[in-house]
């Protein structure tokens, strides 16, 4: 036993030598790795503060210019305002004006720290080449939106149909690329400029009066006469017609199960709607009052026995 503690001992005192030796190793290694770190921080710290510097300069040099096109537009929306343009054309030069005032700043900041003119020019052309053949359908729209305020088909606050995608409403903006609208139940929708350009639409409001036009049917054995009296008079007593222009009620057609009777006078634009319902419900109760029947479509049925 003795003699295995003693044989045991040189065992240890290698073991122990030899870790010393590796925690030296170890030591070197992270004084290279450390003086190695130090040593790239003095060599690149001023290349860092200086594009630090650089880049903190960029963007107070971009916040500066965007209060500066703020500013620009105030002014220019002012002065348009002041000369009466169109609330269309407004708009339309103020998208314009944002934009192509960004794209200057951003260009102006480029070349500013240390961005070549001609390398930025160069990556513009290139970019609005491919930019140009990805969004054909972008640039049809900006030229469409561009027809629109010369040839004024439409301005903002007209109510306008366009016929073919069955969209109707109240033009709200003109802008770069695309038209807002507001239907009747508040929806807010979007039409490309060129889809508005290209297409036949119809403007309700490009006048400010707009003819009422009322079909009514009533029952062949009613007294057709009675019923035209009626709805002249009606026409002549309601004041929101217009007086001054043509009123008129006729014999529209002979339908399949009605006597169909036309109306027609002029109103204001803004209350069509108003008054087309109002003076349906009036029709109905007065006929109702004044025994003239309107029919409904009825079907009869033969039954046979066998």
């Amino acid at each position: 036993m003795i003699q295995s503690l003693f044989t045991a001992a040189p065992v240890t005192e290698q073991s122990a030598q030899d870790v010393l030796e590796s925690a030296g190793d170890v030591a070197v290694e992270a004084t290279q790795e450390v003086n190695q770190f130090v040593k790239f921080f003095q060599e690149n710290i001023p290349g860092l503060v200086a594009f630090g510097i650089k880049v903190l300069l960029a963007l107070v040099f971009f916040f500066i210019g965007r209060a500066v096109i703020r500013g620009i537009r105030k002014f220019v929306k002012h002065s348009m305002q002041r000369a009466n343009a169109d609330t269309g054309v407004m708009q339309f030069v103020d998208s314009l004006l944002k934009f192509g005032l960004y794209a200057l700043l951003i260009f102006s900041i480029a070349t500013k720290f240390g961005v070549e003119s001609s390398s930025v020019a160069a990556i513009i052309a290139s970019a609005g080449v491919a930019v140009g053949l990805a969004l054909q359908g972008s640039l049809s729209n900006f030229a469409g939106g561009v027809l629109i305020l010369l040839l004024k088909p439409f301005v903002v606050g007209d109510y306008i149909i366009v016929n073919k995608e069955e969209i109707e409403g109240t033009v709200k903006e003109i802008q770069i690329f695309y038209t807002k609208m507001t239907t009747v139940d508040n929806k807010t929708v979007i039409i490309p400029n060129g889809t508005l350009s290209n297409q036949s639409l119809t403007n309700v409001t490009a006048r400010p009066e707009r003819q009422l036009d009322l079909k009514i049917g009533i029952a062949y054995e009613a007294d057709l006469k009675k019923a035209k009296r009626i709805l002249e008079e009606m026409l002549l007593t309601d004041p929101a017609i217009i007086q001054d222009e043509d009123k008129r009620v006729f014999v529209d057609s002979l339908g399949e199960s009605s006597v169909v009777l036309g109306v027609r006078a002029w109103v204001k634009t803004e209350e069509y709607w108003a008054v087309r319902w109002r003076l349906l419900e009036e029709i109905k109760l007065t006929f109702d009052k004044e025994g003239v029947k309107i029919p409904y479509p009825q079907m009869s049925v033969h039954m046979c026995r066998e």
